[in-house]
């Protein structure tokens, strides 16, 4: 544990700072354990870390210096309680506790400053809400006029400059902020939906929000000011994208225009209060050599999987929420001729193929009157109507996994698809489970025969607890044997370790299987590179 004791710009000195972490970020940003607002402070400007020898600082800021008695430095330590760190025109030093965490505190106790960083936001957020509301209920206030959300934002910051008790932990114009926001927008969360980093935001309840950013999930200071506040901006936010949620449909499943993926559930469905999910749409479009690049797989494997897509193998990705099965999926779509025609099924959509002749089919829930309805399955057996010459479906994780395989076994060849499941072996458990929602009774042993028959490759993707996501194992599935369906492990994926900032090491190997595929093409004549399997 250390101390972190902080002078402001204008000389005053704030509470000390327990931190008990070993790590600690400093910046202008929210999701720092230490938030120092100004325009000379980046967002995260500099890390601290505590180490055997003691407490060493070093720079995060690419245009912003750091600077340690005066001098400009990138990384320095350890860090002596005589030792002045500047980042802006915050003055800090920094002095280790030497008392036992275990011991009963003497003195101050320890705390955790982003904590209370974010009760502090959350009590003056509630407090400024009260004060609004009551100025919004005069007459002279408009609205309903164009100019609404300017005159909300005006007497937001009128009632923020009036109290005079705000603590130095909380920026006033971050508070406004968060207040408009909250009134005529998104709320706390409108930070990390601008945030090109940030991938995912789970709200968990109002005042527990997390998010993941470079592939590590991490708890967001920002709160909402309480459960019905986020109600209103889910409502707000369901709305925009033409749906609705209330206690008829307490639980949606939506999209922005951007492709962002929103689920949300309120009470009674969600007993901590109203949560709500959102995956955001990549701004980028990811390629193969972005994939190579991140080490989710090699240059030899996306060689193999290319010719597999061209030559009209069917592929399952394998894969746990989060691991990167849909952006995979997305790549391998993109090496589908364009002389073919394509016909992409999702539940929400999200694929960015850019095939000439393409059609793209999403499913659609209940009505307000609870009908209406438009299965998965009900668009999978449309698309055999449709002439397809491949079949991409996002998502198989009901009935239509059965109708998938039929349509594999039936001349729809080169069809690609994902599925939830944690290796090769349980995704042919998973569709075997998946065959018998369909409602049509069919013997085990047919289901088997079929998955056999209709499956190529399975692509398993794995995310690792650091946020790398990587292609584990590529099977083919070779046939069938004493009524088991059989796998043949063409390329797997071994760890070697982790690196200094814990990120999973490892490398990629052959098995030395040839698939069944690249056998049939050479012997059609077609030119094959084999030494990826030795």
């Amino acid at each position: 544990m250390y101390i972190l004791n902080i002078t402001n710009p204008n000389g005053s000195a704030l509470p000390p700072l327990f931190i008990k972490q070993s790590i600690c970020t400093i910046g202008d940003s929210d999701s720092n354990i230490v938030n120092l607002p100004g325009r000379k402070v980046a967002k995260v400007h500099a890390q601290v870390e505590f180490r055997d020898d003691g407490i060493h600082i070093s720079n995060r800021a690419r245009l912003k210096p750091l600077f340690v008695n005066e001098d400009k430095i990138e990384n320095f330590g350890p860090l002596t309680m005589n030792d002045t760190i500047m980042i802006g025109d915050y003055s800090i030093n920094i002095v280790i506790a030497d008392q036992d965490p275990n011991d009963k505190p003497t003195s101050k106790p320890s705390i955790n400053a982003a904590e209370v960083r974010r009760k502090a936001y959350q009590h003056w957020q509630q407090r400024t809400h009260q004060a609004v509301k009551k100025q919004l209920q005069q007459p002279a206030i408009d609205l309903e006029g164009e100019n609404a959300n300017a005159e909300i934002y005006t007497v937001v910051k009128a009632t923020v400059a009036e109290f005079q008790d705000i603590p130095s932990n909380v920026d006033p114009n971050k508070l406004v902020h968060r207040v408009h926001a909250e009134i005529v927008g998104y709320g706390a969360i409108e930070p990390l939906l601008n945030n090109p980093q940030v991938s995912e935001i789970m709200v968990n309840a109002h005042d527990e929000i997390f998010y993941e950013e470079n592939g590590q999930t991490k708890l967001f200071v920002g709160t909402f000011t309480d459960a019905g506040i986020l109600l209103t901006v889910i409502q707000r936010m369901v709305a925009s994208t033409g749906r609705r949620i209330d206690d008829q449909f307490p639980m949606v499943d939506t999209r922005f225009g951007d492709g962002s993926r929103i689920n949300a559930v309120i009470p009674p469905l969600a007993v901590k209060g109203p949560s709500i999910t959102i995956r955001k749409a990549v701004s980028e479009r990811l390629t193969a050599q972005h994939l190579i690049n991140y080490g989710t797989l090699s240059p030899g494997i996306i060689r193999f999987l290319e010719m597999a897509v061209i030559h009209k193998c069917n592929i399952i990705i394998s894969g746990s929420t989060g691991s990167g099965k849909s952006t995979l999926l997305n790549v391998l779509s993109s090496f589908i001729p364009n002389k073919e025609r394509v016909i992409v099924i999702e539940d929400a959509a999200e694929l960015e193929l850019r095939q000439p002749n393409l059609v793209s089919l999403e499913s659609r829930q209940p009505n307000a009157d609870g009908t209406g309805a438009i299965e998965i399955r009900d668009l999978v057996k449309n698309s055999l109507r449709m002439n397809p010459d491949r079949i991409v479906v996002g998502e198989c994780r009901g009935g239509e996994a059965l109708d998938m395989l039929q349509a594999m076994n039936t001349g729809h060849n080169g069809s690609l698809t994902t599925i939830h499941a944690n290796s090769p072996r349980d995704c042919i458990s998973r569709l075997e489970v998946l065959s018998l929602m369909s409602g049509i009774e069919i013997p085990m042993l047919a289901t088997r025969t079929q998955i056999a028959s209709s499956i190529d490759l399975i692509v398993q993707q794995t995310r690792f607890p650091c946020g790398s996501r990587r292609i584990t194992s590529i099977s083919e599935v070779s046939g069938m044997e004493s009524g088991n369906v059989q796998l043949g492990e063409i390329f797997s994926f071994h760890q070697d370790g982790v690196d200094e900032q814990g990120k999973i090491q490892g490398h990629f190997e052959s098995t030395g299987f040839i698939p069944t595929f690249y056998e049939s093409l050479r012997a059609r004549g077609i030119a094959t590179d084999i030494s990826i399997f030795q």
